[in-house]
């Protein structure tokens, strides 16, 4: 069965929707700012889809795109002075970033109040594609399949997803800072065993075909009804292109009849991964409006 992203998609942004109707009778105007280096079509891309969402939602939206991509210490000096502004209530900065930039040293000069993505190990939130998996998790161990009762809040829902998960076989596939890696990083917080792999695991069919969950993250096709038990549960967040067409890191039509549950790619994680990521900068808005 598919899971009906779109469904806890359409609930979550209502929720958020009104969150903002109520900071702006407090006179408080949430703003997300969003850096992008370099010239990136697909990138651009992403860019417009957190947009669109942002006017939905009745977000400030503000882009930042450096076409030419400045020398590392002249690109802090910009971004301390964007961070530190009392408007801007979180900060993103596209991925992949140059290779010559110093990662650790790039997200230490953000507030770990307005660091919304989580790529700080002091961060107040979690990755908001982590959010997104745990959220096809729990719509499918919910007793209440309705899309209100998908919607993660992280603190509050570790008990649940130990007693769901605590017994089940989970895989992980791929362990970049995108995917895979803050992914693994919240099922450890919940404290539940997991497997991950990657380009480098000898025996990748075998751990597969004993997953009662995968969770694949790495833009290639890695899955196939051959390599997948009955019943398993499927949840992707790898994009790829085949033949001119995004997909995920499996063939929807090959493992639908053999998956217990799965998600379409695109229009799956994906939008449900950016509504995550204005449900962590509400957060952060409310937290500064209550100092």
């Amino acid at each position: 069965m598919i899971i009906p992203c779109d469904k806890i998609v359409s609930c979550l942004d209502e929720q958020l929707h009104q969150q903002v109707l109520q900071l702006k009778k407090q006179h408080i105007s949430p703003k997300l700012v969003t850096i992008l280096l370099g010239q990136q079509p697909e990138q651009l891309s992403f860019v417009n889809i957190k947009k669109r969402k942002a006017e939905k939602i009745g977000i400030d939206f503000e882009f930042i795109h450096l076409s030419s991509v400045p020398a590392f210490h002249d690109f802090l000096f910009e971004l301390e002075k964007k961070v530190q502004h009392p408007s801007t209530t979180g900060v993103i900065i596209q991925h992949p970033l140059p290779s010559n930039y110093d990662f650790q040293k790039l997200y230490s000069i953000i507030p770990s109040s307005k660091e919304i993505e989580s790529h700080l190990t002091n961060s107040f939130f979690q990755f908001p594609l982590s959010l997104a998996v745990l959220s096809g998790i729990k719509y499918i161990y919910s007793k209440d399949k309705t899309p209100i009762h998908a919607i993660v809040d992280f603190h509050n829902d570790i008990s649940f997803f130990q007693n769901v998960l605590h017994d089940k076989n989970i895989v992980i596939a791929g362990k970049g800072p995108t995917g895979g890696g803050p992914i693994s990083k919240a099922i450890e917080e919940i404290g539940v065993p997991y497997t991950r792999i990657d380009s480098r695991t000898q025996n990748s069919s075998e751990i597969f075909q004993n997953a009662d969950i995968i969770i694949t993250a790495t833009g290639k096709k890695i899955i196939n009804a051959q390599n997948i038990k009955p019943g398993v549960i499927l949840l992707n967040v790898g994009l790829r292109k085949e033949h001119g067409l995004l997909k995920g890191d499996f063939d929807e039509e090959e493992i639908r009849l053999k998956a217990a549950w799965y998600n379409i790619t695109p229009k799956g994680l994906g939008p449900l991964d950016v509504s995550y990521l204005y449900k962590n900068l509400l957060q952060s808005a409310h937290t500064h409006s209550i100092k």
